[in-house]
């Protein structure tokens, strides 16, 4: 099997073993300054990884990325949900960017392509990693909406055979959109009867209303791979998706892999770019069960290390120590890939979960020092910039936060980002 060394800029390394403990030779000095003897897994602190976080994810000054392909490569892919969030996160990491820069790499290049992935979640990823992406991840999105959606048209009614309609529905989506320019949904819409009709939802609540069925075909054909958000209607922070076949669009089919293959991808590519981690951390990022987590674990060449009392994981080949970095701002939007990269963040997050996560655990936009998140952001009516900080960071950390929010105040220059998932701490300051 050929395996890509573009995942987050590292390789997969195959074993047939468990994970194995890093040792220590015996007698050899542990980073607290202890001898350890025997063989126990080394201790990774929290500062170091913040050392990595920062370096690896292209958020110190001397870290950044040279292109926004290369960053979302850095991060595996950029969170798509909110449009506005693919430009700010690159824009975070890529000194100078221009709106047209990312434009170019998604809509002329194609290096960059939207697609439905893990958590049933839009991402931007790097071309290269589309047949991984497809086999570890969008697969089961797209068996897990193709079956929900056939059960739900026969319950409301619309169709007996839910499979046999959405079966001829995908078809005449693909038929629609071949040899033809991407394609807006109401123009399928118009073109295909089998898109048109509505379900009802949430009947007798404050939130129901109706749904239509067409969306759901494409969401169910472009988490198969077969067709892809192509070029958009809209302003950048907006989304008004054209359709198009994945083979027009990229030239080629997506190219099929295992989906033990895809999951190992993954999971590799996870400990590049946010390693160490533990196995919830994976399970969670990658929407997946931990047997495929483990199974992933189970053939890579992994190391388990402490993080503080809990297991974690990291690449073999990727156990040299990291340097600190100086200090450096960022001000990251909401569902940015590093603030959503791990389940348990209490090391960059500490104790502001409450005001910088809705309920549903979406980050809103968030302010980092060092490391860590200390505060949050939004814009006032004009446009600018505000920081708000949750701890005592200092006049340093203060001021840097500040230069920062001009410098992004004067990139978005007047525009304003209303992010989908405000966080509570923004609301309350509404």
């Amino acid at each position: 099997m050929a395996i890509p060394s573009g995942a987050a800029g590292g390789r997969l390394n195959w074993r047939g073993a468990q994970p194995r403990d890093r040792l220590r030779p015996r007698g050899a000095p542990w980073p607290n300054g202890a001898v350890q003897n025997g063989r126990v897994p080394i201790r990774i602190a929290d500062s170091e990884r913040r050392a990595r976080l920062a370096q690896r994810h292209r958020l110190a000054p001397e870290a950044r990325a040279e292109n926004v392909t290369e960053a979302a490569r850095s991060l595996v892919c950029l969170h798509g949900t909110d449009p506005a969030t693919i430009y700010l996160s690159a824009r975070a990491r890529v000194g100078g960017m221009a709106v047209e820069d990312l434009d170019r790499a998604l809509y002329a290049d194609r290096t960059l392509v939207k697609h439905l992935a893990m958590r049933r979640t839009l991402f931007v990823f790097p071309r290269e990693s589309l047949p991984y992406v497809q086999a570890g991840a969008s697969d089961r999105v797209a068996d897990a909406e193709r079956r929900r959606l056939v059960r739900e048209v026969e319950k409301a009614g619309l169709f007996t055979d839910g499979a046999a309609w959405l079966d001829a529905a995908g078809d005449a989506v693909l038929g629609a959109l071949a040899d033809v320019d991407p394609t807006a949904y109401a123009e399928l819409r118009e073109e295909i009867p089998l898109l048109r009709g509505s379900m009802t939802y949430g009947e007798g609540r404050s939130w129901g209303g109706q749904v239509s069925v067409g969306p759901r075909v494409l969401t169910v054909l472009s988490a198969e791979g077969r067709i892809v958000r192509a070029t958009n209607d809209g302003h950048w922070r907006l989304s008004r998706n054209r359709w198009a076949t994945a083979e027009s669009w990229l030239g080629a089919p997506i190219e099929r892999r295992s989906a033990a293959d895809g999951a190992a991808w993954l999971v590799t590519a996870w400990l590049r770019a946010f390693g160490p981690g533990t196995e919830a951390d994976i399970k969670w990022w990658l929407g997946s069960t931990a047997t495929i987590v483990r199974k992933a674990l189970s053939v890579l060449d992994v190391v388990t290390v402490d993080l503080d009392g809990q297991t974690g994981y990291l690449l073999a080949d990727d156990q040299d120590q990291v340097e600190p970095v100086a200090p450096w701002a960022a001000l990251l939007p909401a569902l940015d890939p590093t603030t959503m990269g791990w389940r348990d963040r209490d090391w960059y997050l500490g104790p502001h979960r409450d005001l910088l996560f809705d309920t549903a655990g979406n980050a809103g936009p968030t302010a980092w020092w060092d490391g860590r998140i200390v505060g949050g952001w939004w814009q006032d009516e004009d446009g600018q910039v505000v920081v708000h900080l949750l701890d005592d960071v200092g006049s340093e950390a203060r001021r840097a936060l500040d230069e920062e929010a001009e410098r992004l105040s004067a990139w978005l220059a007047g525009v304003r980002v209303l992010p989908r998932f405000p966080s509570p701490l923004a609301k309350l300051h509404a």
